[in-house]
C-alpha cells in the first residue's frame, strides 16, 4: 500500500434517499438558512452545500427554484408554528395557553431572522400564496386559543375578534423582542402576553354576553397559584386606587 493511499482518508458510504426523505432533507437545510437569513439572501448552491448535495438535485426536486423551494420551505414552517398552539384538554386553561407561548417563543428565538422577515414582508420572494400561508398560521393559532378558552367554532363574533386581536399582540410583540435583542426574557415576555389575554378577556366579558358567559366557565378551572390567581392578587391593589370612579351611594 502507497503512502498516499494509507494518508487518504475513508470514503464516506453513500445511502441513496427516497423521494420523501430527500424532499426533507433539503427542505431542512434551506429552513436552516432561512431562520437567520432573510429568504432573497439564501442561494439555491448555498442550500446544496448545507444539504451535502449537488445544485442540479435541488433543483430535480424544486424545479420552480428558490421560490418554490421557499414556499415549500415556508408551509413546513408553517405546520411547525401551528403545532406549538395545540395543548391536550383539562386544567387551568391560562395555564395552557404559557406552555403554548414557551413553545411559540422558542421557536421565534430559533428562526429569529427568518421569522422577522416572513412576517414583516417586503421580501422578492413574498407572493400571494405566502401570503396566504402566513394567514393560515394566525387563524389556525386563533382558532387553538378559542379552543383552550372553550369555546372553538361556537365563539361569537366579539370573542373570536377579541383572540385574533390578542395573536396579532403576539406577532408584534414578537417582532419587537427580536428588535429588542431578545429583551426582556422570554419567560417574562410570556407572563406578560398571558396577562394581555386575560385583561382582554375581562374587559371584552364586560360588554359582551357571550364572552361573560365563556369566562363564568372559565374561571373555576383557575387556581391561585396560576397565572389568572397571579394577575388578580396585582390588580386588587391598582383597583382599589380607582374606587373614587365608582358611583357614591346615596
Amino acid at each position: 500500500m502507497t503512502s498516499a493511499a494509507a494518508s487518504a482518508p475513508p470514503a464516506r458510504a453513500y445511502r441513496r434517499l427516497g423521494v420523501e426523505e430527500r424532499r426533507a432533507q433539503l427542505l431542512g437545510a434551506a429552513l436552516t438558512l432561512f431562520a437567520h437569513r432573510a429568504p432573497d439572501e439564501v442561494s439555491l448552491d448555498e442550500v446544496a452545500t448545507v444539504a451535502g448535495v449537488s445544485r442540479p438535485l435541488v433543483y430535480r426536486y424544486f424545479p420552480g427554484g428558490r421560490q418554490q423551494l421557499y414556499e415549500a420551505a415556508l408551509r413546513s414552517a408553517a405546520e411547525q408554528l401551528i403545532l406549538c398552539f395545540g395543548e391536550p384538554p383539562g386544567g387551568p386553561p391560562t395555564e395552557r395557553v404559557t406552555r403554548v407561548l414557551d413553545r411559540y417563543l422558542a421557536f421565534v428565538d430559533e428562526h429569529d431572522t427568518g421569522f422577522s422577515a416572513l412576517l414583516r414582508g417586503g421580501s422578492v420572494v413574498e407572493t400571494s400564496r405566502t401570503s396566504a400561508i402566513v394567514d393560515e398560521v394566525r387563524r389556525a393559532a386563533a382558532e387553538q386559543i378559542l379552543l383552550h378558552l372553550g369555546s372553538g367554532e361556537a365563539a361569537g363574533p366579539r370573542l373570536r375578534m377579541m383572540v385574533r386581536t390578542w395573536i396579532a399582540a403576539v406577532e408584534a410583540a414578537s417582532l419587537i423582542w427580536l428588535d429588542e435583542g431578545k429583551q426582556p426574557a422570554a419567560a417574562e415576555l410570556r407572563d406578560w402576553l398571558v396577562d394581555q389575554l386575560i385583561v382582554l378577556l375581562a374587559a371584552t366579558a364586560a360588554t359582551d354576553p357571550e364572552t361573560a358567559a365563556a369566562v363564568a366557565a372559565l374561571l373555576p378551572l383557575e387556581t391561585a397559584a396560576g397565572p389568572a390567581g397571579r394577575l388578580a392578587q396585582l390588580l386588587v391593589p391598582v383597583l382599589g386606587e380607582a374606587a373614587h370612579l365608582l358611583p357614591q351611594d346615596g
